[in-house]
């Protein structure tokens, strides 16, 4: 078997996911054979650095020994059981080491498979617990503008990336929209945090306006990752918690992308100490094995559930796979990961290499921004700095530094004209040096045409 082979066989079968087929006209799948740590090898022999996690799944490396014996483990204990009526040790154990380690009061964890499904979950039962407290009226969700949650109807409302959105607008619940806190937007001699306290006005203002009808707001915490990876600070975070209380709001968060590690604390909520109401989790949850997510709430909201049935109070939502053991199973090894070593204090080191071999890409006259939050860097190309133009969509300029990566061993998958590094918490210092060097490559010749 070899890549050209596997390739065809391929776009004779299968439709991808966020592809426009027709690209792999010019730029075919490539088929990969085996992962080891970083490294992904095709099958003629070619590898390349995952410098993206593998949609920012992985948090150990491919192929994790410890991980995958774990899994090997359970296979011959218990595939699967039904989470309704029965239950089994992986999820009550991984259920209790969540609510060990996520903010405190987050009591009750509820499990689905992925991400979008994850805040399918949380935008229910908010919805709920406000119909279950005797205040129908309230079904109106806030956004930040640029958000992204997810692919499934409810998850789309609730984001504002218009590519993913537009096509579906008339499906859509209308959320409200307020402008994010994206630091981007800052104007100039205007720090992060002034940036983000300011942009809380328009928050502030639509809370007031419309408390009887808001369930919730839902943000993703110090990252927007589909949405060019654009970063705020922690202080919007604590604003927006004593707002929601001071309204009688829930707030969510969408850690889907941003937990385990990535922003340099275990969840990004921490860095503005504070709680939501609804914490959804999934990608890293189980190291980039299998699907997995998790809804984590309080028990205000777990008891304004409970109740005698005929009362049909209860969250009747389910999954056939919720609480897979298999998947269970891979968590509890990726959480003892963590336990065995300083995996935040090493991240902090590769961070600080992350940054210095970037710090030169601030000066070319095509880059608008180096920005970082943890293990998370984004570079925003552009098409005159002065006055921030960026260049036309159609031009596709970061199509360009994907496929000089894949041609110099780098897995880069920009974000439009966003090139950004998000790679598993194994990599090696040479390594981070490598994709900078493509990077910066791949930059140039995007640039300078």
């Amino acid at each position: 078997m070899n890549n050209a082979e596997l390739a065809a066989r391929d776009l004779r079968a299968l439709w991808h996911p966020c592809t426009q087929m027709k690209d792999h006209e010019r730029i075919p799948p490539i088929p990969i054979r085996r992962g080891q740590g970083v490294w992904l090898e095709d099958f003629d022999g070619n590898r390349y650095i995952d410098g993206i996690s593998s949609w920012w799944v992985n948090l150990f490396g491919h192929s994790n020994p410890h991980i995958a014996r774990r899994i090997k483990r359970q296979v011959d204990q218990l595939e699967h059981v039904i989470l309704a009526g029965f239950t089994h040790q992986p999820v009550v154990e991984l259920s209790e080491q969540l609510i060990d380690i996520t903010p405190v009061g987050l009591d009750r964890c509820f499990f689905a498979e992925n991400g979008s499904s994850a805040v399918e979950i949380a935008l229910k039962m908010s919805f709920h617990y406000w119909k279950n407290q005797g205040q129908p009226e309230k079904t109106v969700f806030v956004n930040l503008s640029n958000s992204y949650h997810g692919e499934t109807l409810g998850a789309l409302s609730v984001g504002d990336v218009d590519l993913y959105k537009r096509t579906y607008e008339p499906l859509l619940l209308r959320p409200e929209t307020v402008p994010s806190p994206d630091c981007y937007q800052r104007e100039p001699g205007v720090n992060w945090r002034e940036h983000s306290e300011l942009e809380f006005a328009h928050m502030e203002a639509i809370l007031a306006r419309r408390t009887n009808q808001i369930c919730a707001v839902i943000v993703e915490p110090l990252v927007q990752c589909a949405g060019y990876m654009r970063m705020y600070d922690p202080v919007y975070l604590s604003l927006l918690r004593e707002a929601c209380d001071r309204y009688q709001v829930h707030l969510i968060a969408d850690e889907c992308a941003v937990g385990f590690g990535r922003t340099g604390t275990l969840f990004a909520c921490e860095q503005a100490q504070v709680s939501p109401d609804f914490l959804c989790l999934a990608k890293g949850l189980t190291g980039g094995f299998l699907p997995l997510s998790a809804v984590l709430t309080t028990n205000r909201v777990y008891d304004a559930f409970y109740d005698d049935y005929p009362s049909l109070r209860a969250f009747l939502h389910s999954h056939s796979y919720t609480g897979n053991p298999l998947a269970c199973a891979a968590a509890l090894a990726t959480l003892e990961l963590f336990k065995q070593s300083d995996v935040l204090g090493a991240n902090r080191q590769l961070a600080g290499i992350m940054a210095q071999v970037t710090e030169h890409f601030r000066d070319h006259p095509n880059i608008a921004e180096v920005r970082q939050c943890g293990m998370i860097l984004a570079i925003e190309m552009i098409k005159d700095k002065r006055t921030r133009t960026p260049y036309p969509w159609q031009e596709r300029r970061g199509q360009k530094v994907y496929r000089h990566g894949l041609q110099n061993q780098a897995l880069l998958r920009p974000l439009g004209d966003v090139v950004y590094f998000m790679p598993p918490y194994v990599i090696q210092p040479t390594e981070i040096e490598h994709l900078a060097k493509v990077a910066w490559q791949g930059i140039q010749l995007a640039t300078n045409d």
